[in-house]
C-alpha cells in the first residue's frame, strides 16, 4: 500500500540500457578512450527492441549500451592505465613549457604501459578458441606489416606486424598445413588448416599506396594492439607443439648456407636476422634434434564392426593429405626477379619443394639461375634471352593452379607467351544441377588419373567429324533422291499400262511391350504425383518454392552453358579465319 510508486520511464526495459554519454561519464573516460576500452573488451553497442521507450519517448538518434557490460568496466585496471597516461601526458607538456628537460628526460623513462595479457586470456578461454577468432588478426597484421613508415601509424606497429607475419608463414611452411589459395583484386587468399580448424586470411599485395583519407586510423591501431597480442599467444603455442623454438631461429646449417664461405665479418642484426626469416627458404630451429626424436605411432583399440569403414575412410582421407603435401617435392624451381617472390617462395615451401632467386633481389638465395639440376623457372615475360633445355619455364599461375588441384599439372598450358587458363576459384564447391566450367571439368578428369585430349587436336577432329558429316550427308541425299524418283516413275508406267490402281496392303497389328524399366519409372512417376496431390496447403507451398529455386538454378545453369558455348564458337570461327 505504502511502496514508492515508480516513473513512466524507470521500470522494465528501460532500466537494462544507458546512453554512451552517461557511460562515459561514469567511467570518466574521454570519447577516445571509452571507444578504446570498447574495443579492447568486446563490447559494442546494443540495438533495443523498443528504442523510443528505451529513449524516453524521444526519436533522437542515440548509442545504447547494455548497463551491465558497463559495470563489468568499472573494475578494468586498464582504466587505471589511462588516467595515469592522460596525468603523464600533461606533466610531460608542462616541462616542455618550462623548458626543463631533465624532467622531460624523468618522465620518459618511467612512461606509464599496460599489457593486455589477461584480456586475451579472458576473452580467449581456450586455444581453440583464440584459432577460430584468429583470421582477422591475420588480416589486419599482414595489412598493416604493408604500410609506409608514414605518420598514419606507429613504426613500432608496421615492425610488430612484419614479424608476427612472418613466424606464421614460418610455421605453416613447416606443419605444411597450408590447403587452398586465391588471386583476387583485394590480395591473395590463403587457407590453412590448423589443428582441425579452417584458417582463411587475405595478404595485401606489396604495391605503393596511398592511405585514404576516410579510414579511422586511431580505431584500426586499437584493433591491431590487441591483434599482435593474441597472435604472439597463438604463434608461441603452435611453435611449441612442432618442437620449434620460439622466438624462431635459424638451423645452424641453412644459416652458414645463408651467410656463405665469404662472409668471414658477418654481423647478425635484428633487421638482417627479421630478413633471413623473411625469405621463407631456411628450415627453422628445433628445441630437440630430429635424430633424438622417436617417430609417434597411432594408438589401436577394439572397434566395432561398424566403426570400421569410417576409421578405413579416414585413414586414407589422411594419408591422401600426406601425399598432397609433398606436391613439390624433388621440384628445384627458381624465381625470376619480376615474379612476386615471396608469395611463390611461400607456396613452394608449403609443399616440400626447393625455392630460390638472383641474390640481388634479396638475401636467403639457396643456388645461382645456372645450376643444373633446376627444373622449373618461373618468368612472367613473354620470353626470355638465354634458356636452358633441362628445364621448364613457366608462368607463375601454374603453382597457384598445381596447389588448388592437389596435382602437378600440365606445363604446356603455362609456357611463356601462351594465353593462361582461367585462374579458378578453389572456395567454389558446385553443387548437383550447377553449371561446371570445362577447364573444372578437364582439372577432374586429372585428378581421376584419366588423359583428356588436348585443345588443338580436338578442334581438329571435331572439324574433319563435321566436314566427313556435311560430305556423307550429300552423297547419301543425292543417291536416296534419285532411287526415289526411279521407283516412282517406274510405279506411274507399270498403274498407265494396266489402267488399275496400286493394291492397299494390310498387316496385322503387333501388340507393343513396353520396357520393364519404363513401366517402373512411370509407376513412381505416378505415386509422386499422388504423393503431390495429398500434401496439406504448407507442404505444397515449400515443395513449390522448392522446385522453383531448383529450376531457377537449371536455367542459370543453362543461360551459362550457352554463353560458353557462343564464346567458344566465336573463338573457333577467328581461329579458321585466321588459318584461312
Amino acid at each position: 500500500m505504502g511502496g514508492t510508486v515508480k516513473k513512466k520511464y524507470e521500470r522494465g526495459s528501460v532500466t537494462n540500457y544507458i546512453t554512451r554519454n552517461k557511460a562515459r561519464k561514469k567511467l570518466q573516460l574521454s570519447l577516445p578512450d571509452f571507444r578504446r576500452l570498447c574495443i579492447l573488451k568486446g563490447i559494442y553497442p546494443r540495438e533495443p527492441k523498443n528504442k523510443k521507450k528505451v529513449n524516453k519517448g524521444s526519436t533522437a538518434p542515440r548509442t545504447f549500451y547494455l548497463l551491465k557490460d558497463i559495470r563489468f568496466l568499472l573494475h578494468e585496471p586498464i582504466v587505471r592505465k589511462f588516467r595515469e597516461y592522460k596525468i603523464f601526458v600533461r606533466k610531460l607538456k608542462r616541462a616542455y613549457g618550462r623548458t626543463e628537460y631533465s624532467a622531460v628526460e624523468r618522465l620518459k623513462e618511467n612512461k606509464p604501459a599496460y599489457k593486455l595479457d589477461h584480456i586475451v586470456k579472458e576473452r580467449y578461454p581456450s586455444f581453440i578458441d583464440a584459432l577460430r577468432d584468429i583470421d582477422d588478426a591475420l588480416c589486419m597484421c599482414f595489412l598493416f606489416s604493408t604500410f609506409a613508415r608514414t605518420g598514419k601509424c606507429h613504426v613500432q606497429t608496421i615492425q610488430l606486424c612484419r614479424r608476427l607475419t612472418v613466424e606464421w608463414m614460418n610455421y605453416v611452411i613447416a606443419s605444411r598445413s597450408l590447403r587452398k589459395v586465391f588471386i583476387s583484386i583485394k590480395g591473395i587468399y590463403y587457407q590453412a588448416e590448423v589443428m582441425g580448424q579452417l584458417i582463411t586470411w587475405l595478404v595485401p599485395y606489396q604495391f605503393s599506396h596511398d592511405h585514404p583519407t576516410d579510414v579511422d586510423y586511431r580505431v584500426m591501431a586499437t584493433f591491431t594492439e590487441l591483434y599482435t597480442t593474441l597472435l604472439g599467444f597463438v604463434n608461441f603455442r603452435l611453435y611449441h607443439s612442432l618442437n620449434l623454438l620460439y622466438p624462431p631461429k635459424l638451423d645452424v646449417k641453412s644459416e652458414s648456407e645463408l651467410k656463405g664461405e665469404d662472409d668471414d665479418d658477418y654481423a647478425m642484426t635484428s633487421e638482417s636476422y627479421l630478413e633471413k626469416l623473411s625469405s621463407l627458404s631456411t628450415t627453422l630451429a628445433q628445441v630437440v634434434s630430429s635424430t633424438e626424436e622417436e617417430e609417434a605411432e597411432l594408438d589401436k583399440f577394439p572397434v566395432e564392426e561398424e566403426d570400421v569403414a569410417k576409421i578405413e575412410a579416414r585413414e586414407e582421407e589422411r594419408k591422401q593429405q600426406e601425399i598432397e603435401k609433398k606436391l613439390f617435392e624433388g621440384l628445384k624451381i627458381f624465381l625470376n626477379r619480376e615474379v612476386p617472390r615471396e608469395s611463390l617462395a611461400f607456396l613452394i615451401r608449403c609443399f616440400g619443394g626447393e625455392v630460390s632467386w638472383d641474390k640481388s633481389v634479396c638475401i636467403g638465395s639457396t643456388y645461382d639461375v645456372t645450376d643444373e639440376t633446376i627444373t622449373h623457372q618461373i618468368v612472367d615475360r613473354p620470353h626470355i634471352d638465354k634458356q636452358y633445355i633441362n628445364r621448364y619455364y613457366i608462368q607463375p599461375q601454374w603453382v597457384y593452379d598445381c596447389v588448388n588441384a592437389k596435382i602437378l599439372l600440365p606445363v604446356e598450358d603455362y609456357f611463356l607467351g601462351v594465353t593462361l587458363p582461367p585462374h579458378l576459384s578453389p572456395f567454389v564447391e558446385e553443387k548437383d544441377g550447377d553449371y561446371v566450367p570445362p577447364e573444372k571439368l578437364k582439372i577432374m578428369a586429372l585428378q581421376r588419373g584419366e588423359k583428356p585430349v588436348p585443345a588443338t587436336e580436338e578442334e581438329e577432329v571435331e572439324e574433319d567429324d563435321s566436314e566427313e558429316e556435311e560430305d556423307d550427308d550429300d552423297d547419301d541425299d543425292d543417291d536416296d533422291d534419285n532411287e526415289v524418283e526411279e521407283k516412282t516413275l517406274k510405279k506411274m508406267e507399270e498403274q498407265r499400262s494396266l489402267g488399275k490402281s496400286l493394291p492397299v496392303k494390310v498387316t496385322a497389328g503387333k501388340v507393343k511391350v513396353d520396357n520393364p524399366e519404363r513401366l517402373e519409372q512411370e509407376e513412381k512417376a505416378e505415386e509422386k504425383r499422388l504423393a503431390i496431390m495429398m500434401m496439406k496447403k504448407k507442404e505444397k507451398y515449400l515443395y513449390d518454392k522448392i522446385m522453383f529455386g531448383k529450376k531457377r538454378k537449371i536455367r542459370e545453369a543453362n543461360k551459362l552453358a550457352a554463353k560458353r558455348k557462343a564464346h567458344d564458337d566465336a573463338e573457333k570461327s577467328s581461329k579458321k579465319k585466321t588459318r584461312k
